[in-house]
């Protein structure tokens, strides 16, 4: 890591040679923490009364806050604090998807009837919008998934 210090900005330059408009905006995306850190608190501590009473696998959480990105030698401290902070929110984004996905599997598994543009890793077993047979029929199938998911394999 040590080879990487060259390469390191200064913070001054960083500062100075930021457009304006940027910097302008940083008490705008920084305001967004408090609220995250809340929904962050929220979301665990709702996983973790629910989820036993549905005989649902919880999410593990560091499966997604991978903060990793502040070690590398050649960001400086505003590099890092960014960097810091946008792993923390997009990786609490992918464990609110994940949370909230394995509670939609188990109340209502149904495909939309338009297209998403993005889904969880539990909608491709959804239902299709209207059958409501293949819904009765397999709402506890569903559900019974929901008790043994295993873990993301890592490469």
């Amino acid at each position: 890591m040590a080879i990487y210090k060259n390469d390191k900005g200064g913070i001054l330059k960083y500062i100075a040679t930021a457009p304006l408009l940027f910097m302008l905006t940083i008490p705008i995306i920084w305001s967004v923490l408090l609220p995250a850190f809340i929904l962050d608190l929220f979301v665990t501590a709702y996983q973790a009364i629910c989820f036993p009473i549905y005989k649902i696998t919880k999410v593990k959480r560091s499966d997604y806050m991978i903060i990793d990105r502040h070690r590398l030698g050649y960001l400086n401290i505003i590099e890092k604090a960014n960097c810091m902070y946008c792993s923390y929110v997009n990786g609490l984004m992918g464990y609110i998807s994940e949370v909230a996905g394995r509670t939609e599997q188990f109340w209502c598994p149904i495909r939309h009837a338009s297209r998403t543009i993005s889904i969880h890793r539990q909608y491709p077993r959804f239902l299709k919008y209207g059958d409501s047979k293949d819904y009765h029929k397999n709402l506890d199938k569903l559900r019974e998934e929901l008790r043994d998911i295993k873990a993301d394999i890592k490469e």
